[in-house]
């Protein structure tokens, strides 16, 4: 029965998808080197490991949002969830190297993304927690289906650069902000009101006016 390990080499993002990708390198070897895999459905769950990094005081301004005051990291800092992430691998013996498509979102409604947006260098701690099914040929040459393993799993630190130029290639110099219908309303018939031509104008005004109450 085959034994599948997984590394991850590296990852890149992929120019002109219908939305944001993240192509990771993704190398499977099993143990059995002469036994022939017909095919792997391949799933992962893709979580953050935060706590195995170290943060700049800019960068802990920016997470505050997340983790809360820096003082209570020790207990706020734990694994997040990513996202989910699946493949069919073709078939190969011995060893075989295929791209593992990550779709990426930048709502900033999303834990993730806030978190992506905070880093500014360094790399992103990632786990790779792989499930799925082998179909393989056995040595009377019946094809037969067998589980991965629950405890596979792969290590990849993501290098944070990456994973901006991804955003900036789809969405350059933009942002997503999802607000409630009834909000956008009151700011769309503000906007009417006043004669704003864009949505950039409408913001910096009530952001200018939000400034100077608040100063001193």
């Amino acid at each position: 029965m085959p034994d599948l390990n997984f590394q991850v080499e590296s990852a890149e993002p992929v120019s002109f998808a219908a939305a944001p990708l993240l192509a990771f390198k993704l190398r499977l070897t099993n143990t059995s080197a002469d036994e022939a895999i017909h095919t792997v459905v391949l799933r992962a769950q893709i979580q953050l490991d935060v706590a195995r990094r170290h943060y700049s005081a800019q960068e802990q301004r920016r997470l505050l949002d997340l983790f809360g005051d820096p003082e209570r990291w020790s207990k706020t800092l734990r694994n997040m969830l990513w996202t989910h992430a699946n493949v069919v691998v073709p078939a190969f013996t011995g060893q075989t190297l295929v791209d593992f498509p990550v779709p990426c979102t930048f709502d900033f409604n999303v834990a993730a993304t806030k978190y992506f947006h905070g880093l500014k260098e360094g790399e992103l701690p990632l786990i790779f927690l792989f499930s799925g099914t082998v179909f393989y040929q056995d040595h009377y040459g019946s094809l037969q289906a067998a589980p991965i393993s629950w405890e596979k799993e792969a290590k990849f630190r993501l290098p944070v650069r990456t994973w901006h130029e991804l955003m900036e290639s789809y969405y350059p110099n933009n942002a997503w902000l999802s607000i409630r219908k009834d909000v956008f309303d009151r700011l769309y018939q503000y906007k009417v009101r006043c004669g704003i031509p864009t949505w950039e104008q409408t913001f910096e005004r009530l952001l200018t006016g939000v400034e100077e109450t608040a100063q001193p």
